[in-house]
């Protein structure tokens, strides 16, 4: 029989790999509780045209990379391979509508079936923020403000570099838009295959090519900022005085962009070059058409997103377990209160191990192992004084203390007041 693996581009989360995982999603949660965000969740799994309908049938991920199939009941639906659509949805579709602005904050798993590479996986873990009713620039600033204090307090603010453009308003767009058809119709039979096919539909995705040929022809082509109408100019100026104000650095990038049409204004990206070909790390912009064009009224947005297991990758340090105590009984006595002493300590807040049998130093080697700091070591002699013998594992250190001041005692190391 084959061994049971998981499926390419998959991977288990193991204690010390979720314990990172666990850290960033936190970090964030608690970052976004600060700026008034609230954490929600949408199914993983979607009807197909929430995706289909708001990712462009140009887009790689609509047309190389969804997770579809058809459910029992023939409706065809897909595994979320982003989370921004679903959010929006699910301001539709709960009567939010009335009650913005709403701020959003999501965790947990996406879908797509795209080459594995290092820190992009087919089941990728993201963390986001979504900001809903908020039409004025400072909410942007709000968003990436966010965004790169979650990179500080993961010790990532020098590692990254915050890219900024804009898209300007509809009237904008369609301004460059057309300027650039025409300019890469000129050049139609250098084009690559995608991006013939996108040049109609979709051309700003073309400044995005990752082709070589491409990419040359992109070198070449207009540029978003000297088609931007004065209404356009003036909201990405206060975009940018309001990053100043924070003392949040930038570089203007004006390649960077978004191909769909309810984007608008601000696009942004986080980026590294400690990963490889994969250099952003939390990116996200504009998206004021995507309610009306799920069905929705007219509603600005603005977010982000970013991938959780690149973040897990960059982080410098491990991080720290919460501080392990293994009870250690020795004689029946002590084996048939075990359980009880190691419940109540575990309801005044420490984390207790209880070695199951053998020996002691069978069981102070488990202790060991299992990464404890302390060993509470307790027989007959300790059950009739109601102490214990507390040992500390990276010195050797012993001494008795009272029963009922232990939970005291250690969580005062844990809490590093000893």
């Amino acid at each position: 029989m084959a061994k049971l693996q998981p499926i390419r581009g998959t991977r288990d989360l193991l204690p010390t790999e979720f314990r990172r995982h666990h850290f960033v999603t936190e970090t964030a949660r608690q970052v976004a509780e600060r700026y008034g965000y609230d954490q929600m969740a949408t199914p993983i799994f979607e009807l197909t045209s929430v995706f289909a309908r708001t990712l462009g049938d140009t887009s790689d991920v609509v047309t190389k990379e969804m997770y579809t199939f058809e459910a029992r009941d023939g409706e065809s639906v897909t595994l979320r391979p982003e989370n921004t659509a679903g959010v929006a949805r699910a301001f539709i579709s709960n009567g939010l509508t009335q009650s913005v602005p709403c701020k959003f904050f999501y965790a947990g798993p996406m879908f797509r079936y795209e080459r594995p590479q290092k820190g992009r996986y087919r089941q990728l873990h993201q963390i986001g923020l979504e900001l809903i009713g908020v039409p004025q620039p400072t909410g942007d600033v709000e968003v990436l403000a966010a965004g790169a204090m979650v990179l500080e307090e993961l010790g990532l603010k020098d590692r990254v570099t915050l890219e900024l453009n804009t898209l300007g308003d509809n009237e904008s767009r369609d301004v460059f838009r057309s300027v650039l058809i025409e300019y890469f119709q000129g050049h139609y039979d250098k084009l690559s295959d995608d991006s013939k096919n996108r040049l109609l539909k979709n051309p700003l995705r073309i400044l995005d090519s990752k082709d070589a040929g491409d990419r040359v022809l992109v070198a070449g082509a207009p540029s978003y900022k000297d088609y931007l109408n004065q209404a356009s100019q003036d909201f990405f100026g206060a975009v940018k005085d309001g990053l100043d104000r924070l003392d949040i650095a930038y570089q203007l990038n004006d390649r960077l962009v978004r191909g769909l049409d309810y984007y608008c204004h601000t696009a942004f990206e986080f980026t590294t070059t400690e990963l490889g070909a994969q250099s952003a790390v939390l990116a996200g912009g504009r998206y004021d058409g995507l309610v009306g064009q799920m069905g929705g009224p007219v509603t600005p947005g603005v977010g982000w997103a970013a991938g959780i297991d690149r973040m897990a990758l960059l982080l410098s340090e491990e991080p720290t377990k919460p501080m392990l105590t293994a009870l250690v009984p020795l004689g029946p006595d002590a084996e048939a209160k075990a359980g009880a002493i190691a419940d109540d300590l575990r309801r005044q807040g420490l984390s207790v191990d209880l070695a199951y049998a053998g020996n002691l130093p069978k069981r102070m080697k488990r202790a060991d192992k299992a990464g404890a700091k302390f060993a509470m070591i307790f027989g007959d002699d300790e059950l009739a004084k109601s102490e214990m013998q507390v040992k500390d594992l990276s010195t050797g250190e012993q001494k008795a203390v009272a029963l009922e001041s232990l939970a005291d005692e250690l969580l005062g190391y844990q809490g590093g007041v000893k």
